[in-house]
């Protein structure tokens, strides 16, 4: 018996119990005891495979992309013409390392424990592999609704429907139908996108999927991809459990099910659960030099607190700004920090965890689109949200933990672009610099602002 059903089966009779969701029995569900399963996963030799539906007007010709010593493209992984297109669109030319090192290994069909930092481009990376995958091997057989081929979990809402919004630009021309289920958003519109009709890659947070199973609305029984994304955000959040009970609900790793899990640290707990959960993985590891971009130009300006509000309003000004995350510790700092900016003239919106899904949603839009020119956040925006275009992040105080320096920064500089990296720090926080410069490996430049940026505000 594989590791995975040993870990699963003491827990299995109290899940019975407790969830009474369908097909709950570990070895019905993975084929192992029960009804003999097919085998739903291919090995591609890569020498075939099929157009997808793109425009009858659109060709590879049309995507012309030089060949670079060094670079990988994306026309060399001979993928779909409708893959292609929707690449085409999103103006992708080059892979980043760890899409160079992942795709032909999810193309293959096999198990992978990939380790990146946030921002590396692991998403695209392993949806064009499922994206492929279900192009290039449709089911005949007609399906039930609310029984996905592909499924990803990720730890928090804004990354799970960021996941959501890539998948729908990378199949734009597939005809694949994407769902995401997330807490804390509108349960009966995500079951009418579930009714609408079959759905083919479903994003999900592990409590608000765990709700659809056990209602008998999500049938996780044919799963053929299976993707953990940052499994070490989950492990940190508790969410572990959550996980077991979804994986208990698809088919067994290997043959019935692929599996990917991502991680920006390979701890030994991760370790663990990766082999729990993956048959023979291909282990990708790409480890920066530094752990922040070396694209993002990093900055302190030594400040006292009562300064800090003129040096943030003034260096956004004289600077012209369009796009800045500005970073605080509180609640209440970020609440008083984005009415006073807005008092003072500038487009500026609030996102902490006190702010209803719904509206973070339509701000993060807001700030996407640009009708939002400063965006003052608490950490939770610190990981999972990926929006282009931002060129600033300003820490209005350093953070308390160093690592979430390390997250705050990844808001910017990202695929490729450059980034500024601005924090200020007063007699309360200066202390953390040296935690900063030890958790990055980078020493940062200290210095003291330029007069005209503490002058009184006109």
């Amino acid at each position: 018996m594989s590791t995975e059903h040993q870990d699963q089966q003491p827990k299995q009779a109290a899940a019975n119990n407790e969830k009474n969701v369908p097909n709950a029995n570990t070895e019905t569900a993975s084929g192992e005891g029960g009804e003999k399963r097919n085998p739903r996963r291919r090995r591609r030799s890569g020498s075939s495979r099929r157009r997808g539906k793109t425009s009858k007007d659109w060709t590879p010709d049309q995507f012309q992309v030089e060949p670079v010593e060094g670079k990988q493209r994306f026309h060399d992984f001979n993928l779909p013409d409708a893959v292609l297109h929707a690449i085409a669109d999103l103006e992708f030319q080059y892979c980043t390392p760890i899409q160079a090192e992942t795709i032909p290994a999810a193309l293959a069909g096999k198990d992978i424990i990939g380790k990146a930092q946030t921002g590396t481009g692991k998403t695209v990376a392993f949806l064009l592999g499922i994206i492929t995958d279900l192009i290039d091997y449709p089911l005949e057989d007609k399906r039930r609704k609310g029984e996905p081929r592909a499924l990803i979990v990720a730890p928090t809402r804004e990354l799970a429907l960021q996941i959501g919004a890539d998948a729908e630009a990378l199949a734009k021309y597939a005809d694949l139908h994407v769902v995401s289920l997330v807490g804390g958003m509108d349960y009966d519109k995500q079951r009418r996108q579930l009714r609408e009709r079959e759905v083919d890659i479903l994003v999900a947070t592990p409590g608000r999927l765990i709700d659809f199973v056990n209602s008998n609305e999500v049938d996780l029984y044919n799963v053929e991809v299976l993707v953990l994304d940052e499994a070490d955000r989950m492990l940190s959040m508790g969410f572990i459990p959550d996980v077991r009970t979804i994986i208990r609900h698809t088919p067994r790793k290997g043959a019935d099910r692929q599996t990917l899990l991502y991680s920006a640290t390979f701890s030994e707990d991760i370790m663990n659960l990766a082999s729990q959960w993956t048959l023979e993985p291909v282990v990708i590891e790409i480890e920066p030099e530094k752990k922040t971009t070396e694209n993002i130009s990093q900055k302190v300006f030594l400040v006292s607190g009562s300064e800090k509000y003129k040096l943030l309003r003034n260096y956004i000004r004289v600077n012209k700004i369009d796009k800045v995350i500005v970073f605080c510790n509180r609640r209440h700092e970020t609440r008083d920090l984005a009415a006073r900016l807005e008092k003072d003239g500038l487009k500026a919106a609030l996102m902490s965890g006190e702010i209803p899904q719904n509206k973070r949603l339509k701000t993060l839009e807001a700030f996407r689109e640009g009708d939002i020119q400063v965006l003052v956040a608490t950490d939770v925006a610190g990981r999972g949200i990926h929006i282009d275009g931002v060129t600033h992040v300003i820490n209005y105080q350093l953070p308390e933990d160093p690592d979430d320096y390390v997250h705050r920064i990844g808001r910017t500089g990202r695929a490729g672009a450059t980034g500024t990296s601005i924090c200020f720090a007063c007699e309360q926080d200066s202390f953390m610099i040296p935690e900063v410069e030890a958790e990055t490996g980078v020493k940062l430049e200290c210095v003291h602002p330029d007069p005209e940026l503490l002058e009184d505000l006109k």
